[in-house]
């Protein structure tokens, strides 16, 4: 007779494995006798249970902790040692959730989606919510940029400007887009908004994840752990404010649409053998013709023309990651490849041909520079505690990632075969440290783009294949691995985002104080003038850049910096054209960004400031506890 059991998905992949779905609110296993005392049939409850519990908990917690954030007084460890004990407690109690809600993602899936979505707003709102300035100093630039556009109402892609600024103007996609956002939300500029970039993309890159790892995986467990995953590996920031994020997500929704969709008829082959796939393999997406395929590069297109509006880097990774494609027999379609190249070659050719042939000229000497190329940053190392330990944390957790994902490409080869599209994907980009080194940030961009892939394997070897009902020695013991593994690399992960992402906040909250200091100096300095500073990551250095010169003079080897040191006032002299009105400005992020990046040696930037000051060659204009404004004064003959 009939059970009146609710039956979970005929999926063998959504089928929780019996450890993890029995307990509070677990779907009951098929044939599990639900009879009560007088023989009738009832049906299990689902109360909310330990999910919804421990989403509210850590909810009141984060809530309790953010007033008690002392992110004003940070010291060496950055913002780590200014988070208080509720909200490290916060996050345990949301991963603890997340492991419970695992259990029936099968039946409920929207529950781990929304300890996902919590975990991204606990991880990057705090600064979003407390901060009085933009995170990253170097993100007022593109502030700047928008206010420029909204000013001048023009774009000058030919004109010639200095702080690397032309190449905005050359993509100005993400630009024109804040400019048209700033008018419609009534705000002064995009600085209102621009702290919440990292949570808006982070939302929107949700669901688009979830459509590539469906594409290949029918355990919502295993899809809803690699988004988990995938959110704390994301620890490079560049869901900020800039260029970058929003291309990102354009790069995505592209791929994603192309795994769905532009499968070639005839070309799975055994891969429609379940008997041949890994248990929670999904069936290759429906083939599609010619006609279907041409409509989809016909709808592509616009999305692939505004990644190639919006940034320089993200279209070379389409174009190659669409070749990558082009070598599976599932997707060989070379229309949608030719006509991302071709996008590609005639924006670099007409709007962006400055830059372009300023770096093929740079590629000459770079291509085959493996060493070279992976570096991060510019020249300098890493100093002191907080730097330091992100520094290492960095390198753990692409470490452990890349183990983890290897592991499952090891251990899971049937997954491996169904999934090779992303894996292809993810590993596609890894060539690029042969051909230039993209300003010290390749090594961070091909990370970045390797991290969906990435992220998916890597949460294929922290949960186990679920295969019918049968129960084996051999497949209880890997659940009980995966049972204590789980929640354990979860942990792990989390511990290594923390420092990777706020280790070095010192050098990325800047006081209010110094910002309206640069902005006072920038507004007041004639047009024209040069403005010297140590690097341009302090707030508003770039202010005004359409009408003013800069100079970041530090931003080089530490050995120059070095020399520098001996005699600035004649080093900084030597560099200023004749006649040309200068201003130098020296603040405290400056201070703390070039001791914990290396450019400088421990206390050179009170020894620069120091002799500039007692310089004849240099007047003080403003002294300030946040910086200090020094005017040029050239000897007279």
């Amino acid at each position: 007779m009939p059970q009146h059991v609710p039956v979970p998905s005929t999926e063998s992949s959504e089928l929780p494995t019996p450890e993890l779905s029995t307990g509070p609110g677990g779907p009951a296993p098929v044939g599990r006798n639900d009879r009560g005392s007088r023989g009738r049939w009832r049906i299990p409850r689902r109360p909310p249970d330990a999910a919804l519990l421990t989403l509210l908990l850590a909810t009141g917690l984060w809530v309790y902790a953010l007033p008690r954030i002392g992110f004003r007084e940070m010291g060496d460890y950055g913002l780590l040692d200014r988070l208080p004990a509720a909200y490290y407690l916060s996050l345990l109690v949301l991963t603890a959730g997340f492991v419970l809600s695992l259990r029936r993602a099968g039946t409920a899936p929207w529950w781990p989606a929304a300890h996902c979505a919590a975990l991204l707003f606990a991880l990057k709102a705090p600064p979003a919510v407390l901060y009085d300035a933009v995170r990253y100093p170097w993100a007022s630039k593109h502030d700047a940029i928008v206010n420029t556009l909204l000013a001048n109402g023009e774009l000058r892609p030919g004109a010639s400007l200095s702080g690397n600024m032309s190449a905005y103007d050359q993509w100005p996609g993400f630009f024109t887009l804040n400019a048209g956002l700033v008018r419609a939300f009534g705000v002064q500029s995009a600085a209102a908004y621009a702290n919440w970039a990292p949570i808006v993309v982070g939302l929107l890159m949700m669901p688009v994840l979830v459509l590539i790892y469906r594409t290949f995986c029918e355990d919502w467990r295993l899809i809803w752990a690699a988004v988990w995953i995938f959110q704390l590996a994301n620890w490079v920031g560049q869901d900020y404010f800039a260029p970058q994020a929003l291309a990102y997500l354009l790069h995505l929704t592209v791929l994603a649409v192309v795994l769905r969709h532009f499968v070639r008829p005839g070309s799975a082959g055994r891969l429609r053998d379940r008997t041949y796939l890994d248990p929670v393999a999904a069936p290759v997406p429906p083939p599609t013709g010619p006609r279907q395929r041409a409509v989809c590069v016909v709808i592509l297109a616009p999305l692939i023309a505004a990644i190639n509006a919006t940034h320089q880097l993200t279209p070379v990774m389409l174009t190659i990651c669409l070749l990558a494609l082009s070598f599976t027999r599932r997707y060989r379609n070379y229309g949608l490849l030719v006509v991302a190249a071709l996008l590609m070659l005639t924006w670099d050719l007409t709007m962006g041909r400055p830059l372009f042939v300023e770096t093929l000229s740079t590629i000459k000497k770079s291509i085959g520079e493996l060493t070279e190329n992976s570096r991060a940053g510019y020249a300098g190392q890493l100093t002191g505690p907080g730097p330091e330990l992100a520094g290492t944390a960095n390198v753990a957790m692409v470490l452990a990632i890349a183990v983890l994902a290897g592991a499952a490409v090891v251990l899971r080869r049937r997954l491996t075969r169904s999934a090779l599209p992303l894996l292809l994907v993810s590993v596609a980009p890894v060539p690029l440290f042969a051909v230039n080194d993209y300003g010290g940030e390749m090594l961070f961009r091909v990370y970045l783009f390797a991290l969906p892939g990435g992220a998916f394997f890597a949460a294929a070897a922290l949960v186990p294949a679920v295969a019918g009902t049968h129960r084996s020695r051999a497949k209880a013991l890997r659940r009980r691995i995966a049972a204590v593994a789980l929640p354990a690399v979860l942990l792990v992960l989390l511990a290594g985002f923390l420092p990777s992402y706020y280790g070095k906040e010192k050098m990325f909250y800047t006081p209010p104080e110094e910002t309206a200091l640069v902005t006072k100096t920038l507004d007041d300095a004639p047009d024209g003038s040069l403005i010297l500073a140590t690097s341009g990551s302090f707030p508003q250095a770039l202010h005004r850049y359409d009408r003013l010169d800069h100079w970041f003079f530090a931003e080089q080897a530490l050995p120059e910096n070095e020399k520098m040191l001996k005699d600035p006032a004649a080093y900084l002299a030597a560099g200023i054209p004749p006649g040309e009105k200068a201003y130098v400005v020296l603040t405290r992020t400056q201070d703390i960004y070039t001791a914990g990046e290396g450019l400088l040696p421990p206390g050179g930037f009170e020894t620069l400031r120091r002799k500039l000051s007692v310089s004849p060659l240099f007047r003080t204009v403003e002294s300030h506890p946040y910086g200090v404004v020094l005017e040029y004064r050239p000897a007279t003959p």
